[in-house]
């Protein structure tokens, strides 16, 4: 995690922290805004303006939105933020003060927060995707992890925006986590609560007049609220939403490897679903050690011949983050904090579409892959019943200064 950031999962002690920080903590490092035009301001390095980043939000917490409780709310409620991405913002980072009170020239800040009704909340994304062409007519669901509060998981998908260059329609999923590092038990139960709605916004964006692919990126303790969402819309009968779901990103999955299997049996029929693992993330080592030692498949040794055979079957692509540079001490925010991968994220979900270009049955696309774009007689993906650890490709400047 960045220097000088305020690391909410740690607490008081540095020790406790090491040995009990699980799941989605978050790793965090807002004066006048340009005005807001489409999701992201078209501000420039060179005009040192912040960028505002509107974000829509269906939120399963209670309606105090600090609250820690872990009550989950009866109904889902649904608003719209701006959110400040400072000038010189360095990708990968959640600019944050640790003494100073924040500022929109040095921080990353939510700037306004309205709370819409469910019909406005429908009515305004169909506004948004409305006459807007390619993947700018895309919606990208963000759904965070354990020991995340209301402002952390806001502050995370603008930078993920911000960062990858996404240009299509942002919209946070945020279930009730106490925010508490002793509370991954009833953080659990508070995902499983939330199933149902998540599900159910996944179809309500899906069947937006307009609307393009609706992609799914989960993080942590998110990736398996994400997948049983996506596992009752296929036991529903629209495992595709419809033709509309797009890439499923699963960063440092705290999901049992059986569970992921079984998950997999009816999502991977029709999904395309892509996981970052690292070895090297030590908060998902501790989710093992409370689980009973059962593997965590955002932790899978890629190099170990039984993981591979574990993972031959199944319809999904594989990145090794173990490597990779990466501010964050725990090694499990790397998806979204090392640039390089953060970059490559948005530059997949800029591809053009390719449902005029289906893939053969037990296939998956990769989704950080320089050619998956290209000429129509690229090299095919491996066969099932292989498994690559997928090498990251150099991107590109963040398209977004």
């Amino acid at each position: 995690m960045e220097g000088g950031s305020r690391l909410r999962c740690l607490g008081a002690a540095i020790s406790v922290a090491a040995s009990l920080a699980v799941g989605g903590c978050s790793s965090v490092s807002m004066d006048s805004l340009t005005s807001v035009t489409g999701m992201v301001s078209p501000a420039s390095a060179a005009s040192a303006q912040p960028r505002a980043v509107q974000i829509y939000v269906a939120s399963t917490r209670k309606a105090s939105r600090d609250d820690d409780t872990g009550e989950t709310a009866r109904t889902t409620h649904y608003s719209l933020s701006t959110v400040s991405i400072p000038p010189g913002h360095e990708p990968g980072v959640i600019e944050r003060p640790s003494i100073t009170s924040e500022s929109r020239n040095r921080h990353v800040v939510v700037t306004s927060d309205k709370r819409i009704d469910p019909a406005t909340f429908q009515q305004n994304i169909a506004v948004q995707v409305s006459g807007r062409v390619g993947t700018s007519r895309d919606v990208l669901v963000f759904v965070h992890g354990f020991n995340v509060n209301y402002d952390e998981a806001r502050w995370r998908l603008a930078q993920i925006v911000a960062d990858g260059g996404f240009t299509g329609v942002p919209v946070l999923f945020t279930w009730p986590s106490r925010n508490k590092i002793l509370a991954y038990g009833s953080d659990r139960e508070s995902a499983t609560a939330s199933r149902d709605p998540l599900e159910k916004l996944l179809q309500d964006l899906a069947a937006t007049p307009g609307v393009g692919r609706v992609h799914v990126i989960a993080h942590s303790m998110g990736t398996w609220l994400a997948m049983e969402a996506l596992r009752q819309a296929a036991l529903s009968g629209h495992g595709d939403l419809n033709g509309h779901l797009g890439e499923v990103m699963l960063a440092a999955p705290d999901i049992d490897l059986d569970v992921f299997r079984a998950q997999m049996a009816y999502v991977g029929k029709s999904t395309r679903v892509s996981v970052f693992t690292s070895t090297e993330d030590r908060a998902l080592s501790v989710s093992r050690t409370l689980a009973g030692n059962r593997t965590r498949v955002g932790a899978l040794d890629l190099n170990d011949p039984r993981t591979r055979d574990a993972l031959a079957s199944l319809n999904v692509r594989v990145y090794d983050l173990s490597n990779m540079a990466s501010g964050d001490m725990f090694r499990h925010g790397t998806f979204a904090e090392a640039p390089t991968v953060v970059r490559s994220i948005g530059q997949q979900l800029a591809e053009p579409r390719q449902q005029d270009k289906p893939e053969a049955a037990g296939q998956a696309q990769s989704f950080i892959d320089p050619q998956a774009a290209e000429a129509a007689n690229a090299p095919p993906p491996p066969p099932a019943g292989s498994v690559t650890a997928q090498p990251l490709p150099d991107a590109p400047p963040s398209p977004v200064n």
